[in-house]
């Protein structure tokens, strides 16, 4: 697990909500905390749409909404004059993402081991902390896949001019 302090909140912020920056992930939770408290749960709600609506949008064979189809509704409850108090969104990698991250590592691991590679943001007293962590499905003492994705995830940020402080 990589533990990292964003200290360029402004240009992380934009980055978020006013970029395709993070559009390629799922998101799986999200909260938001200001006059009230928001809480997004990402999960595709299949039986709204219909199967040809689902194939059309991309949704099919997905769990969790592409974040970029809500980020407009994050934008829209984060924006004003006043800061939100607390905010903590839980994205993951796409099955297709999943899949190609795997391949391109060279690892014994495979879709099947994994439930997810996810990135966790959290605001609160000032600070922003990203994380990283990877879920499976089968007991593994092999961390090789945990270090390969963090290592991912640093690369991504750079690419993106996001600012990073490792913590501990």
């Amino acid at each position: 697990m990589l533990a990292l302090n964003i200290p360029e909140l402004k240009n992380f912020m934009n980055q978020l909500l006013c970029s395709d920056t993070f559009d390629h992930f799922l998101l799986k939770e999200a909260t938001i905390q200001k006059d009230a408290v928001w809480n997004f749960d990402g999960t595709v709600t299949p039986d709204f749409y219909s199967s040809e609506e689902l194939e059309e949008q991309g949704l099919s064979g997905l769990v969790f909404l592409p974040y970029g189809r809500v980020r407009q509704h994050c934008f829209d409850l984060i924006k004003g004059k006043r800061t939100p108090s607390y905010f903590k969104f839980v994205f993951l990698l796409s099955p297709d993402n999943l899949s190609r991250t795997l391949a391109s590592m060279q690892t014994p691991f495979t879709p099947q081991d994994v439930t997810g590679m996810f990135l966790n943001l959290k605001f609160q007293n000032g600070n922003l902390m990203l994380t990283t962590g990877v879920s499976y499905r089968i007991f593994s003492t092999d961390k090789s896949l945990e270090h390969e994705w963090d290592r991912l995830v640093e690369i991504f940020l750079k690419n993106h001019n996001i600012v990073i402080e490792k913590l501990g």
